[in-house]
C-alpha cells in the first residue's frame, strides 16, 4: 500500500471504462458543506450539553462495555468522542490472503493497480491535502481522527497499522480500512498482537463492511469461523463479495455461488442473509466470453449501496449518539438506584462493605433493575448485564456517587432533565431538520449559553 503514494491515476483507454463509479456515487455533484457542518455542529452541542454531562457524573466510560449484551456495536469512549462524531463514514474489508481487497479499493479510488499487496497491515485509507504516509503511533497520537484507542493494542500492532492520506472526492465522504488477509494455517499469536481484538474494533466501528471471497478459496476454516462470530449482530452492515468472478465460466460461477452459499449459511444464521455481489473488482477488462453485463450491474448495485451509507451518514450518526443517550441515561438510573438503595439499608451500626456488598451480589432482591423498569419508560430488552455493576463498583466505590436528586443546578438544570429532552426531543428534532432539508439552526440558550430553573422529579416530597 505504501507504494501507492507514488502511483498515479489511470487514464489509459485499454482499461476499463469507470463512469459509471463517479456517476453512481456522485463524484461531481457539489454538497452543501455549509447545511452538513451545521447539522454536525448542532450535534456536537447536543451531546456535550445533554449526554457528556451524564456520561462523566456517573463514570459510563468505566462500565466493561463488551459484557452489556444487549448494546453490540460501536461505543464511545471519552477522549474519542468527538472524534467518532465528525469522523466520516467507514467501509472495513475483510477476507482470506489474495482475494483482491486492496485491488478493489485501488479500483474504486482510480489508482494504478500495481501496488504490491500485503498481508501484514491493517491499511487506513482517508483524505488529505496531499499524498502521504501516516505512521500507526502518530494516528493514535492524534484524537482528532478517533484511532487513539487502537494504542491499547500494544506498539507491535501500531507498527502493522499505516494511513495513507490523497485528495479524492470519494475520500471526502468516507474512509477505507484496508486488512491483513486471513491465512488459516497461522496462528494469532504469530502475528504479534491481538488479530480478533483488532479486528473487532474495526467492527465495532464500521458502518459497512466488505467480506471478499476469491472463488476458488472457499474454504472456510478457524480463523474465518472466528471472524464471523465477531460478525454476530452486524448483519445489516455486512455485504459478501465473489471476486474475481469472470475467471469462470457462467455454469462453474453458479456452481461456486450456490457452493459459497452453503459454507457460510451455518457462519450466518440469520433470517435475511447478507447481500452477495458477484463480479470483477478491478480496472481491468473483463474476461472474454462471461457475464460482463451481470457483472456491471451487480458492480452498480454495490455503488448505489455504498452511495446509501455516504448520502445516510448524518442520520446514521444523529441515530448513533440517540442511542449513545439512551444507554448513559439507563446507567445513570441503575446508578442512582444503588446509590438510593445504599442509603435506605444503611444503619448506624451497618457494615458499609457488606450491606452494599449484598446489593450488588443480588440486585433482583432489591428491586433495582424493576424498579428502574417500573418508574421510567425503559425497555427491559436495553437494560446491560447486571454482572458489569459488580465489577464497576469494585472501581467505583459506591459512596463516589451523587443521586440523581442531588444531580441539578439554577444554572445548568437538572443532569436527568437535559438527557431525556435531548433523546425525547433535541436529536429527533435534528434528524427530522435534515430529512426536511432545512438547515439546523442553534437555539437561543444555545447561543448563549442560559440556564434554566431546575425541575426536580426525583426530590421526595
Amino acid at each position: 500500500w505504501t507504494s501507492l503514494l507514488y502511483l498515479c491515476m489511470i487514464s489509459s483507454s485499454i482499461l476499463r471504462d469507470r463512469s459509471h463509479i463517479d456517476e453512481t456515487l456522485r463524484l461531481a455533484a457539489e454538497e452543501k458543506a455549509g447545511d452538513y457542518a451545521a447539522a454536525l455542529q448542532k450535534l456536537r452541542n447536543i451531546y456535550h450539553n445533554s449526554i457528556k454531562p451524564m456520561e462523566q457524573a456517573y463514570k459510563y466510560n468505566e462500565l466493561r462495555q463488551h459484557e452489556i449484551s444487549a448494546y453490540p456495536g460501536r461505543t464511545l469512549g471519552d477522549s474519542s468522542t468527538d472524534g467518532e462524531i465528525t469522523s466520516k463514514p467507514m467501509v472495513l474489508f475483510l477476507g482470506p490472503w489474495s482475494v483482491g481487497k486492496s485491488s478493489m479499493i485501488n479500483y474504486l479510488l482510480g489508482l494504478s493497480d500495481r501496488a504490491e499487496p500485503t498481508t501484514s497491515e491493517f491499511t487506513v485509507i482517508m483524505h488529505g491535502e496531499k499524498i502521504r504516509s501516516v505512521e500507526g503511533i502518530v494516528m493514535a497520537a492524534d484524537s482528532s481522527r478517533s484511532f487513539s484507542p487502537l494504542e491499547k493494542f500494544g506498539q507491535n500492532f501500531l507498527e502493522k497499522l499505516i494511513g495513507i492520506e490523497m485528495p479524492h472526492k470519494l475520500l471526502e465522504r468516507v474512509t477505507f480500512v484496508d486488512t491483513p488477509g486471513i491465512i488459516e494455517n497461522r496462528k494469532q499469536q504469530e502475528r504479534g498482537y491481538p488479530f480478533n481484538d483488532v479486528c473487532q474494533w474495526f467492527i465495532d466501528r464500521a458502518d459497512l463492511i466488505f467480506v471478499v471471497f476469491d472463488p476458488t478459496k472457499l474454504d472456510v476454516g478457524l480463523e474465518l469461523e472466528m471472524l464471523f462470530r465477531q460478525l454476530k449482530g452486524r448483519e445489516s452492515q455486512i455485504r459478501i463479495i465473489l471476486n474475481k468472478a469472470d475467471n469462470l465460466a457462467t455454469q462453474d460461477l453458479m456452481r461456486v455461488y450456490g457452493a459459497l452459499f452453503w459454507s457460510l449459511a451455518p457462519l450466518i444464521n440469520v433470517t435475511e442473509p447478507p447481500r452477495v455481489y458477484v463480479s470483477s473488482f478491478w480496472p481491468y477488462d473483463y474476461a472474454p466470453d462471461t457475464s460482463r453485463e451481470l457483472f456491471k450491474k451487480e458492480e452498480i448495485s454495490l455503488l448505489e449501496d455504498l452511495n446509501q451509507v455516504i448520502e445516510n451518514r448524518m442520520e446514521n450518526k444523529i441515530a448513533f449518539i440517540r442511542q449513545h443517550g439512551i444507554r448513559v441515561r439507563i446507567h445513570g438510573l441503575l446508578v442512582d438506584r444503588y446509590v438510593q438503595t445504599f442509603k435506605e439499608k444503611m444503619s448506624f451500626f451497618s457494615d458499609p462493605e457488606l450491606v452494599f456488598k449484598e446489593i450488588v451480589d443480588e440486585p433482583d432482591k432489591f428491586y433495582i433493575f424493576k424498579s428502574i423498569l417500573a418508574k421510567t419508560n425503559v425497555s427491559k430488552f436495553d437494560l446491560p448485564n447486571r454482572d458489569a455493576y459488580r465489577d464497576f463498583f469494585g472501581i467505583n466505590p459506591v459512596t463516589n456517587f451523587k443521586p440523581l436528586s442531588a444531580q441539578c443546578s439554577y444554572i445548568g438544570g437538572c443532569l436527568l432533565d437535559k438527557i431525556e429532552r435531548a433523546i425525547t426531543n433535541e436529536l429527533p428534532a435534528l434528524l427530522s431538520s435534515i430529512n426536511s432539508g432545512k438547515q439546523p439552526g442553534l437555539s437561543a440558550c444555545e447561543a448563549t449559553g442560559c440556564g434554566e430553573k431546575p425541575k426536580n422529579r426525583y426530590r421526595k416530597n
